[in-house]
């Protein structure tokens, strides 16, 4: 089995999420697609706490903080889906995108592209703010568009039970999770929310 986190926007709490599921699952960790730095591996490394969760090398390690296209095109190279294939491993894999699930690899192809090569469920992260609700059912219309199986929405930020209601009312998807806006993010923290996503992942 293998997950793939998206978001709706590119500050939505992608890599804090792939920590709390490799925590929770004991998973292996892949950022196909990293542009700029500090790489999301390492970030995710410094916040679990498990000794199984192995972090695999990126298929593209880009050096702009930018559009993977764009980062790609500084660097001279170009992203190709053929280049996309899974670490070898026996372990569920978290695979995180780059962005949200719109934002382009090359002419072609996007991000989410990656996500149905590999055969992954999605699981996206919707931070809440206004505008969130627009920004998650266009993310979500994408998605079901596509075809692409979605195992849930983890709500990011300080709890809008409004916003959440509309959202799960028109995608029909459960709620995996709902994180608080938190001060600090230490291993601490991604263990008690990793206690808590374990019983919607069963």
């Amino acid at each position: 089995m293998n997950y793939f986190v998206t978001g709706i926007d590119t500050d939505s709490g992608k890599t804090l999420v792939s920590a709390i599921l490799c925590e929770a699952l004991e998973a292996d960790y892949w950022k196909p697609v990293q542009a700029g730095l500090p790489r999301d591996s390492d970030t995710v490394k410094g916040l679990i706490s498990n000794t199984a969760t192995r972090i695999h090398p990126e298929a593209y390690l880009l050096q702009t903080p930018a559009s993977p296209h764009a980062a790609a095109k500084i660097d001279g190279v170009e992203i190709s889906l053929d280049n996309f294939r899974l670490p070898e491993t026996m372990n569920t894999l978290i695979i995180e995108g780059a962005g949200g699930c719109l934002v382009p690899l090359n002419d072609r192809d996007f991000v989410i592209d990656i996500a149905r090569r590999l055969h992954s469920q999605i699981i996206l992260v919707a931070d809440l703010y206004l505008g969130s609700i627009n920004h998650t059912l266009l993310t979500c219309e994408a998605l079901t568009n596509r075809k692409l199986p979605v195992k849930g929405i983890i709500f990011n930020g300080d709890t809008n039970a409004e916003s959440e209601r509309i959202i799960l009312h028109h995608t029909g998807w459960p709620r995996l999770l709902n994180i608080s806006k938190e001060k600090n993010i230490t291993r601490e923290t991604v263990r008690h929310y990793a206690h808590q996503l374990k019983s919607s992942l069963a």
